[in-house]
């Protein structure tokens, strides 16, 4: 069984090289470490995995390291290897919009808890809003959300600044994965002038940790980032796949159309892929299921 940790902090890092090397090697230190760590100039940002006693290790470093409990680290578990190996990357931005005025470690929005999320986002005056990539949005979503279909991060300011209003939009509830572009988003949303952000602490994960199924608002699974996929309520792992050609999640009916081959193609891109890279795939297969 593995131990999956979610975190992030925003603070202000200098030497990003020496902290790779610093990270990097504490890891290696233990054995089956799993999974990526981004640092830049703004933070810290990870997912990581391994046997539990090894990841409470690694997890009590980073927290003496970089306070990573403070936005609280969120965990989950999978009866398998759900990263191949261990990696720390230096970026730019540990979660990147490219906008400047976007400054979580000046200013961010309003926490909400799991327990009182649905209290807020049933006040009619409120925006509910999905800060997440439209593959995502696909395998669930909170009721009466406002998806805006974005392909990437990057995208979600220009969604804000061509459909959004701070006159008229007074009240902006958001929510993501784990907390961290939400994080980002309402700091960004507050620099352009909108009067009250709010946002989900711990993300849909925690959300789904903490709110009884019966109480709960939201509607389908997760999509994580990790070969899970995707969990559902109390955060155990749900019957999704993804698929090889596109890496778009599949659920169990789009694995039944016919437009889907195993580890070729699927609904989602089919039409596109060429005959060579096809043969491509299917030799690939057939290898790995020789294995």
């Amino acid at each position: 069984m593995y131990k999956i940790a979610a975190f992030y902090r925003f603070l202000r890092l200098d030497d990003i090289p020496a902290l790779r090397r610093e990270i990097r090697d504490a890891g290696s230190a233990l054995t089956g470490l799993c999974g990526t760590i981004l640092l830049a100039p703004e933070g810290v940002n990870g997912t990581i995995a391994a046997a539990p006693d090894a990841l409470d290790q690694m997890i009590a470093y980073l927290d003496e390291r970089f306070g990573i409990r403070e936005n609280g680290v969120k965990y989950s578990t999978s009866e398998e290897k759900p990263f191949n190996r261990f990696k720390v990357r230096p970026k730019r931005e540990i979660i990147t919009m490219r906008r400047d005025d976007a400054d979580p470690t000046r200013r961010v929005g309003e926490y909400v808890s799991p327990s009182e999320w649905n209290a807020l986002i049933d006040d009619p005056d409120v925006v509910v809003l999905d800060t997440r990539n439209d593959y995502e949005t696909r395998v669930g979503v909170f009721e009466g959300a406002i998806d805006p279909k974005i392909g990437v991060f990057t995208e979600f300011a220009d969604y804000v600044e061509a459909n959004l209003d701070p006159q008229r939009h007074r009240k902006i509830a958001m929510y993501c994965t784990g907390g961290i572009r939400c994080e980002k988003a309402s700091a960004y949303m507050l620099a352009r002038g909108f009067e009250r952000v709010f946002h989900l602490q711990g993300g849909i994960l925690r959300y789904l940790e903490e709110v009884p199924e019966d109480e709960s608002r939201w509607r389908g699974d997760c999509f994580v980032f990790d070969k899970r996929v995707a969990v559902g309520p109390a955060l155990r792992e749900a019957e999704w796949s993804m698929c090889f050609g596109c890496r778009e999640p599949l659920c169990a009916e789009d694995r039944q159309r016919d437009d889907y081959e195993e580890g070729v193609s699927c609904l989602h891109c089919v039409d596109r892929l060429t005959p060579e890279h096809a043969a491509s795939l299917r030799m690939r297969h057939r290898q790995m299921a020789d294995r």
